[in-house]
């Protein structure tokens, strides 16, 4: 390897939202803030878990909360023309 080319690789702390943390190396300086980290994620835990950011899972189920009223009157209708 040439000398002087390569950046700096430190040792820097993870955090995620649920608390965990843990060492690793990075090129990055700091600290490093992550939202979902092995610990809390579905796929390693085997735990359906529902991450909601900034509001998504609320905004889906608005937006297609009138297309299922609508379904649903569209049954209800058609049960009575029979």
């Amino acid at each position: 390897m040439k000398p002087g080319i390569h950046p700096e690789y430190n040792e820097i702390t993870v955090t995620c939202a649920c608390g965990e943390t843990f060492k690793t190396r990075s090129t990055r300086k700091g600290e490093l803030h992550v939202e979902i980290c092995s610990a809390c994620h579905p796929f390693f835990t085997g735990k359906q878990k529902l991450v909601d950011t900034a509001g998504r899972v609320e905004r889906f189920t608005k937006k297609y909360e009138k297309a299922a009223e609508a379904q649903q009157a569209l049954k209800e209708a058609n049960k009575k023309k029979r």
